[in-house]
């Protein structure tokens, strides 16, 4: 009995764990998700779309719907918080994607941008029915996991080019440090959470994501000590007051 009482402990203490770390991730995750709320409060309030572009917010969307689809019971059981952050996400990127295309500044673009959401939307449409219609639960679990960490690691990548711009202009101005700090936490708790479950499938590009994170941190802080530095360099030994 003694033994049972522990084991049940132990398992009520993993629970916990899990799902501390999948809400956790949750929280961050929405973080992200408001972060691009001030540029579309100015595309309302400007009536244009400038330059600004819709595929980060498309691409994003299609990345969500693909994760929430691989949590869903139809393809995996018990990774309800990674449902959760992905409707959640999946919503805000179709509302973004929505303004871009009600604030367009010429039809030619709203056309490209609505039929870009039209193909996202079939492409995800055309992932649910192959998985669907042509695999058995563990095959389909399988597939949709594969593309699921696909869509996953190519969207940490992406700030790769940042990085890149970072090292190259030696400046932080276009790395906020709490887009950094907020993808970076996202990804640690989802990691977690994807060890604590045991699943391949959230683990491994979360891993990628805390690594890529990671990165992005330390060179946050290495050159913006160096900016620092360059700005003491600058300033008059002297200061005379009139």
């Amino acid at each position: 009995m003694a033994s049972f009482g522990f084991s049940g402990a132990s398992s009520s203490y993993h629970d916990l764990c899990c799902n501390g770390a999948g809400i956790a991730g949750n929280i961050f995750a929405f973080v992200l998700f408001v972060s691009p709320l001030p540029t579309f409060r100015r595309i309302v309030r400007n009536g244009s779309t400038e330059q600004f572009s819709a595929m980060p917010y498309l691409y994003s969307l299609l990345n969500c719907l693909v994760c929430m689809w691989y949590a869903l019971p139809l393809v995996s059981s018990g990774v309800v918080l990674i449902a959760t952050v992905n409707t959640i996400g999946a919503a805000f990127q179709l509302a973004y994607t929505a303004v871009f295309i009600a604030y367009a500044d010429t039809k030619k673009q709203r056309l490209k941008v609505s039929l870009l959401l039209v193909g996202v939307l079939c492409a995800f449409g055309l992932i649910v029915y192959v998985s669907m219609a042509l695999f058995d639960h563990k095959p389909r679990q399988a597939l949709v996991g594969y593309l699921s960490v696909a869509s996953l690691i190519c969207m940490f990548a992406s700030p790769l080019s940042i990085i890149n711009l970072v090292i190259k202009t030696k400046s932080v101005e276009y790395m906020p440090l709490y887009l950094s700090l907020s993808m970076s936490l996202m990804s640690v708790s989802f990691f977690a959470y994807g060890v604590l479950l045991d699943d391949f499938f959230i683990y491994i590009p979360n891993g990628i994501g805390a690594v890529l994170g990671a990165i992005q941190l330390l060179l946050y802080a290495y050159f913006r000590k160096e900016g620092s530095r360059r700005d003491e360099c600058t300033r008059p030994l002297l200061v005379t007051h009139a």
